[in-house]
């Protein structure tokens, strides 16, 4: 998992440092969480599958085996890699967080923008585990997988079937059109991520049973 970090660093480092400043610098502070679950979607995505990647078949079979139930391992392997990538996004709202904070930004837009970042790391989790090596033992299609879902992902968000994907021009317009509208307008992006997280994580969860 170090790659991931390395590139959130990065980015942490090189651009979110600099701070927003001016007389919008509250609502540009608020634009820059959506900025952030836009740049770390694919990030989770990637680190999600290579962390389930690294776990052996062998180890992936007896510990089908020994669970009680055939689903057991798969959800524990969502679980960890969810949990890594919460880490890693802490790394990159560290900074972003204390600038909201800083320039007096208001507390509800805060911790909706802190909830976005929650909700969209776990479709960025999903679609990891969706090119894993447990679905797509290839190395290179599983690959390829990662890129053409990642891109098929925004490509379906600009037209008449977003509400197939993952809302991610939605998340950005509104935490660009300021702290009120994005607090008002966070509860059914948060539906719509929730929706699209249950359906697409029990569909996996189904196939990676089948699989084993």
């Amino acid at each position: 998992m170090l790659h991931p970090l390395i590139v959130v660093a990065l980015v942490v480092v090189l651009v979110l440092i600099q701070g927003p400043a001016g007389p919008n610098a509250s609502d540009l502070a608020i634009g820059t969480f959506g900025d952030v679950a836009a740049f770390m979607f694919p990030v989770w995505a990637w680190a999600a599958r290579a962390l389930l990647d690294t776990q052996p078949d062998e180890q992936r079979a007896l510990t089908a085996l020994a669970a009680r139930r055939p689903s057991t391992p798969t959800v524990a392997g969502l679980l960890s890699a969810y949990g890594v990538n919460l880490s890693l996004g802490a790394v990159a709202l560290v900074i972003p967080l204390f600038q909201a904070i800083q320039v007096e930004s208001p507390g509800s837009a805060i911790l909706a923008g802190c909830a976005l970042n929650l909700l969209v790391a776990i479709p960025g989790t999903l679609i990891g585990a969706w090119t894993s090596r447990a679905l797509i033992p290839d190395p290179g299609v599983s690959l390829l997988a990662l890129l053409s879902a990642l891109t098929a992902t925004i490509l379906l968000g600009l037209g008449r079937l977003s509400w197939l994907s993952v809302p991610l021009i939605g998340w950005l317009r509104a935490a660009h059109d300021g702290a009120k509208d994005f607090t008002s307008r966070f509860p059914e992006i948060a539906l719509h991520l929730g929706i699209w997280s249950a359906l697409v994580g029990a569909a996996y969860i189904t196939a990676a049973r089948r699989r084993s």
